[in-house]
């Protein structure tokens, strides 16, 4: 059994108020849970008044992969297209194919970096999607490798299932029958394996139909997995609507989403995930509907969306000084979309808010505001982290 007490701490419980009550207390931890939370002071190790919060959570990442796609940021910029890009080999499909080369081991030390980059800033729990393999071998593989990072390092990794991702060469033409033999089927073996946690899909023009995913998300409710959806990034498909006809876990991206989708998620406890990293590498302007969403009382989480082609971004307090500077959130609805709402767009119950019987996952800061992990942009106040309990 281990016990200790953390006192002299600003605490921050991030429970999803409209204003995080910030106040001096103390925390007793045992048995990697948290124990008991106070006001005042009680004897323990002494945190000097630095705030304390929920460890951060990154809900949203595609962090395993293969290869890099730095040389077409820098043909981007010359003013090469992105179209010219993938007739040369490029976009999406280097990466597929970099990583149906790559081995399990080569995916693990590739991703390790990515991983470690998160950590340092206060992370504790991050989710992980297939989608760049696009074969039942490869994307299995995808999931093996992130399942592995848990034994690397301390951290908390949830698997999702994204083989509706894109639409792979040799099935050009015949995407239904790839949503069976790839999507389909191997779904049902990775479950069967113990690797999947959720499933996703990317639900756009350029992608599959809400009426293919619903044949997906089907399926998934057989075999008692949670969904999501990359939704309303790029134009409006119906994705928003159908995770809340299904009570999915989020709707990721949301753009283009209206009052209406809003409402619907909000009715159906579903989360909508702004993803402003992708916002910013691509250059959008037309910004999620951050008032519909708060009108209707759904919930917002911010993520990295991690990945090597529109999102290339490992710093999730960076992605919350975006999320208040491009998207107009305030500084509270920043740190509770990285914790609790983020925990919920995981289905993540015992963490994500400091409460009696949650897991001791805490991050620690050398700033006693909670104001100042969205204000500051490429600084980190990490102090310490905990882990289960264990500072790490």
């Amino acid at each position: 059994m281990t016990e200790i007490t953390l006192t002299n701490a600003t605490l921050a419980p991030c429970d999803g108020a409209t204003e995080n009550r910030v106040f001096s207390g103390w925390l007793r931890l045992k048995d990697g849970r948290i124990a008991e939370i106070g006001e005042g002071s009680a004897d323990g190790q002494d945190l000097a008044g630095r705030l304390v919060t929920p460890a951060l959570i990154d809900c949203h990442t595609h962090l395993v992969y293969g290869g890099s796609r730095g040389r077409e940021f820098e043909q981007r910029l010359e003013g090469v297209s992105y179209e010219e890009i993938a007739r040369s080999g490029g976009g999406i499909l280097s990466t597929v194919n970099a990583t149906r080369t790559a081995s399990e081991d080569d995916l693990v030390a590739s991703a390790l970096p990515r991983l470690d980059a998160l950590l340092a800033e206060g992370v504790a729990a991050v989710e992980i999607k297939s989608g760049y393999g696009l074969s039942v071998e490869d994307e299995i593989k995808m999931l093996r490798a992130a399942r592995r990072l848990e034994k690397e390092r301390p951290v908390r990794i949830m698997t999702t299932w994204l083989a509706a991702h894109a639409l792979p060469p040799e099935y050009a033409g015949r995407a239904e029958v790839y949503l069976d033999e790839v999507v389909i089927a191997g779904l049902r073996a990775a479950h069967a394996e113990g690797l999947v946690d959720a499933v996703d899909g990317f639900c756009e023009s350029i992608a599959f139909s809400a009426e293919q995913m619903a044949r997906v998300f089907d399926v998934a409710r057989e075999l008692g997995l949670p969904v999501k959806l990359h939704a309303e990034q790029l134009s409006h498909q119906g994705g928003s609507q159908l995770v809340a006809a299904r009570g999915g876990l989020s709707a990721d991206h949301v753009e283009y989403a209206t009052a209406e989708d809003a409402e619907a998620l909000a009715r159906a406890g579903s989360v909508a995930v702004l993803l402003p990293g992708a916002f910013y590498t691509l250059r959008e302007t037309r910004m999620p509907p951050i008032a519909e969403f708060r009108a209707a009382g759904a919930a917002m989480a911010l993520a990295t969306d991690s990945n090597p082609g529109t999102s290339p971004l490992t710093s999730l307090l960076l992605t919350m000084n975006m999320g208040a500077t491009l998207f107009r959130m305030t500084p509270t609805e920043c740190l509770d979309g990285v914790t609790c709402h983020a925990a919920q767009a995981l289905g993540l119950e015992d963490c994500g808010r400091l409460g009696v019987g949650m897991r001791a996952d805490l991050a620690i800061w050398d700033v006693t505001d909670p104001a100042e992990l969205t204000y500051r942009i490429g600084f980190n106040p990490l102090h310490c982290r905990y882990f289960g309990g264990r500072k790490c």
